[in-house]
């Protein structure tokens, strides 16, 4: 509770944009204790032993398959159309309470729908419900991004995409590629991807975090990406820093998920401030803020505070956030134009 004398965050005060965060990883660990009471999943439940299946912990090995694991044990618990709400829900008030102002929630119907075999539709239609609802409740923007994984068919894809692409009035804007990038190629994707574009829905590639730089090359000219999730070893090749450079592709970067899926060896090493002096247009994201054990109103401090960005710079890439958003012309001007004044850029 804060007291007269608790001093407040400036971070976690400041309006902040979040363009890179997936559902599956925003849970709250007692929430996920109480799900697994009252449905028998078999886990842990307790939250200490509960968090040790699906929060990255100090211990743990930092590599890409330590990290997925986690997902395993959380696709256990999407158990009912209620408990797939209140999920929703906490995550949404979870990000208006670190002061996030626009959230582009990310979310994946396959893993939604597998623990009970619920139809895809219907698992997009509740996500959408519950974010719509709790946005306006909470007084934050919110917009959803369906997302699928190159791990998985591309029949599977087909079938979210077709669906997300009836959507977009409705508030899910975009289409992802996710999942294991080390192990999985793309390919396979890009007639799905190119069709969603046409629909009308935005595009965002997972590229350049476990897989090489030429990953992210492949997401602009192949994918015609508007965005691309990470893209943090995009440094390792001029040529498509250059691209990137060119086409202002906006680069969702996530510092300690980075760190702890093994990209980079220590906060203290991410290519972020170099990012930023290459000219890129990087931003500040969470990931899986329960995974990671984070709020993106800690992942601004880490960035000035280990990384000795400037907290101008730092406002500077929360207006750039706001810039990418995958919003109408309007919508985003009065948005881009509110956090001016606040962030008195």
């Amino acid at each position: 509770m804060l007291t007269e004398t608790t001093p407040i965050n400036p971070y976690h005060s400041m309006p902040k944009v979040e363009l890179h965060r997936h559902l599956e990883g925003s849970l709250r660990l007692v929430t996920l204790v109480e799900i697994a009471r009252e449905h028998g999943v078999s886990v842990p439940d307790n939250v200490l032993n509960m968090s040790e299946r699906v929060q990255v912990q100090d211990g743990d090995p930092f590599t890409h398959t330590n990290f997925l694991e986690k997902f395993k044990t959380l696709r256990l618990f999407y158990r009912s159309p209620e408990v797939i709400n209140r999920l929703t829900r906490e995550a949404v008030e979870d990000a208006a309470r670190d002061n996030v102002r626009y959230l582009e929630l990310r979310f994946t119907p396959v893993a939604l729908s597998r623990a009970e075999g619920f139809p895809i539709p219907e698992v997009m239609n509740w996500v959408i419900t519950s974010a719509r609802d709790t946005a306006v409740e909470q007084n934050i923007k919110v917009a959803l991004i369906a997302s699928v994984n190159r791990h998985e068919s591309p029949e599977l894809a087909e079938q979210v995409a077709r669906q997300a692409a009836g959507l977009q009035e409705r508030g899910l804007v975009g289409l992802d590629l996710a999942g294991n990038e080390a192990d999985f190629e793309c390919e396979p994707f890009y007639g799905i991807f190119n069709e969603a574009r046409q629909s009308g829905l935005r595009l965002t590639i997972h590229a350049g975090e476990w897989g090489p730089a030429s990953n992210v090359r492949e997401a602009i000219l192949e994918f015609n990406a508007d965005r691309i999730g990470h893209g943090v070893r995009i440094l390792e090749d001029d040529s498509v820093v250059a691209l990137a450079r060119e086409r202002g592709t906006a680069l969702e970067v996530c510092l300690t998920s980075n760190y702890q899926s093994g990209v980079i060896p220590s906060l203290a090493d991410h290519p972020f401030p170099r990012m930023l002096a290459a000219g890129l247009n990087a931003t500040l994201n969470t990931d899986d803020p329960s995974v990671s054990r984070i709020t993106l109103g800690r992942e601004y401090q880490v960035a000035v505070d280990e990384l000795h960005v400037p907290l101008q710079t730092v406002k500077q890439r929360t207006l750039a956030s706001m810039q990418a958003a995958f919003l109408v012309d309007g919508e985003r001007d009065d948005l881009v134009n509110s956090l001016k004044t606040e962030l008195e850029l």
